[in-house]
């Protein structure tokens, strides 16, 4: 397998960048292509986003570039909060050139009037590392045709989600509107039903515009430069005809070495595991595996699965950001349902009641269920709260209590059984919340203060 997203040694300096062979020259190529090659030259690459949806990159550049009058934004996605993912740091860590790079390219071939990177406050070292990327670019004169602006965001789930993402970067709440980005933008004016004009941005002119937007990954632009410089074919003699290319992946929770790692797509999960977190811990095996906690659960029956869009589709689940959250056999899986569930029902913003209440509803019930205290009737109200939690949600996360929890109750019914017929866990677990602080050197270290985080976003004494 080829490395090329997280070298060996960090880059440090546009110099070291520029000497890879890539560094620079990722941008020469697209203004000789011009946009639209670049686009299609992106396209025939088959680069699928790394933020966990999977559309196919040069589509989604297509669509924001084919309305010549619009005022348009890029938007960098890096405010990463998805338990078991620590991807889009560990890239702004080892080379932060490659994704400036990339999200150059990227605002030149969509004819993007300014460029806004969403980092959670609280990465400092990120932000650091991105700034003085972005200056040297700038120093050298790689990046003159747009503005990069640089957010820091809170550190709430929903920061992630792009359209609450657009709303932190005009000053709100990261509450995700009704509409997508490529439908209303940043800074939209001409309000349609369902949502608020934001005031015309500095320098607009003309008939008012939703401003299409393009939202993309740290991951995703990380890739382009690569591309471009050294081909398609280079790129898809990697990963699989649907999946091309590399994966960064995280793996954390019952393994030897918890860490971050750049692996084939299309390698199989076990083998990932193995490769990136040394394996399950001595004289234990593997239970379950979540990819985040968007996803249903897969089981020791599946560490087969090849970690790609299609095969963790035709698994059942979806492989997500790539943050893998391992579970070995001495694992309670009310419990890992439990928290997961608790984590939505926290994030969850409440524009939708629904899910809030559901989401708290399902927690709360899960909660009864793994100290003992719970009977039938819990299990009922749990599958009750599934089917209702979705309706009329304007985000994702609703869906994802909904195929998680549901995903723990199919795969692993005789551990909800033995809590219910034996009244306590048998597997009394304090495994913590993965939301992860850093991962560095094979030690995950999580937010300890999480468990306190109440449904208001607030957080206990």
């Amino acid at each position: 397998m080829t490395s090329f997203l997280l070298p060996e040694e960090p880059i440090t300096s546009f110099d070291e960048w520029v000497d890879t062979g890539v560094g620079g020259r990722g941008v020469e190529a697209a203004r000789r292509l011009g946009a639209e090659a670049t686009i299609e030259e992106i396209s025939r690459s088959g680069l699928r986003g790394r933020g966990g949806g999977g559309f196919p990159t040069g589509r989604k550049w297509a669509g924001i570039a084919g309305d010549p009058s619009a005022r348009k934004y890029l938007v960098v996605n890096g405010a990463e909060g998805e338990p078991g993912t620590f991807k889009d740091r560990a890239l702004l860590r080892a080379n932060p050139y490659q994704v400036v790079e990339g999200l150059v390219i990227a605002a030149f071939a969509i004819g993007a009037d300014e460029v806004y990177v969403g980092l959670k406050a609280s990465f400092e070292r990120e932000i650091e590392a991105l700034t003085r990327a972005v200056q040297e670019f700038q120093n050298a004169g790689a990046c003159t045709t747009c503005t990069v602006n640089i957010v820091g965001g809170p550190d709430e789930y929903l920061f992630g989600e792009e359209k609450a993402l657009l709303e932190v970067i005009e000053g709100k709440p990261p509450l995700p509107r009704w509409f997508p980005p490529y439908e209303q933008g940043l800074f939209a004016v001409g309000p349609q039903e369902g949502w608020e004009a934001a005031p015309r941005a500095g320098g607009a002119s003309g008939t008012p515009s939703p401003n299409p937007t393009l939202v993309n990954n740290v991951e995703t632009l990380a890739n382009v430069a690569h591309i471009l410089v050294r081909g398609v074919d280079w790129f898809r003699s990697m990963g699989t005809d649907e999946s091309p290319g590399n994966i960064v992946a995280t793996v954390v929770g019952d393994v030897v070495a918890p860490d971050v790692g750049e692996v084939e797509i299309g390698t199989p999960l076990g083998a990932v595991i193995d490769a990136v977190g040394s394996g399950p811990l001595p004289g234990r095996s593997v239970k379950a595996v979540f990819s985040g906690v968007a996803n249903p659960v897969l089981t020791a029956s599946q560490l087969d699965t090849p970690v790609s869009y299609e095969g963790f589709r035709d698994a059942g689940s979806s492989m997500g950001a790539a943050g893998f959250i391992v579970y070995d056999d001495s694992a309670c899986m009310v419990a890992a349902a439990h928290r997961l569930s608790r984590f939505l029902s926290v994030e969850s913003c409440g524009q939708c009641p629904p899910c809030k209440l559901g989401s708290g509803a399902i927690t709360a019930r899960l909660e009864r269920i793994e100290s003992g205290e719970g009977d039938v009737d819990d299990i009922a109200a749990v599958h009750g709260w599934l089917g209702r939690v979705t309706d009329g949600s304007r985000c994702y996360l609703a869906t994802e209590e909904q195929v998680m929890v549901n995903s723990v109750l199919v795969a692993f019914p005789e551990e909800f059984a033995e809590h219910l017929d034996q009244h306590a866990c048998p597997r009394p677990s304090t495994s913590p919340v993965p939301k992860l602080v850093d991962l560095a050197d094979g030690v995950a270290t999580y937010d300890e203060r999480y468990w306190s985080k109440q449904p208001d976003w607030t957080y206990a004494d």
